[in-house]
């Protein structure tokens, strides 16, 4: 296998991978359906610790899924990633019907 070819399989597990968590999961899906939100918004929605949380979104940023904006003393999240939208979307086509 060529390098490149090794280069971009690393990636696109790397992006499944981090979609592997249903709490990452759902995170992405919530972006995906509300925008941006921060840490707070997100904490109010799932069942999971701030703490938690950010960790959650660390390992969603360090896959390049997700990108983070600060405002004041807030950090926004939203998706960054094209291919993960059609991923999750392919996920979950038949509740969009």
């Amino acid at each position: 296998m060529d390098r490149k070819r090794q280069q971009e399989n690393e990636q696109a597990a790397g992006i499944l991978k981090a979609l592997a968590h249903p709490v990452r999961l759902c995170m992405v899906r919530g972006l995906m359906e509300r925008g941006r939100n921060n840490v707070s918004y997100m904490e109010s929605c799932l069942d999971v610790s701030q703490s938690g949380i950010s960790q959650h979104l660390s390992k969603l940023k360090a896959a390049g899924i997700v990108r983070g904006t600060r405002e004041g003393n807030e950090i926004y999240y939203e998706l960054c990633n094209e291919q993960v939208k059609e991923i999750v979307e392919v996920l979950f086509k038949e509740e969009q019907q």
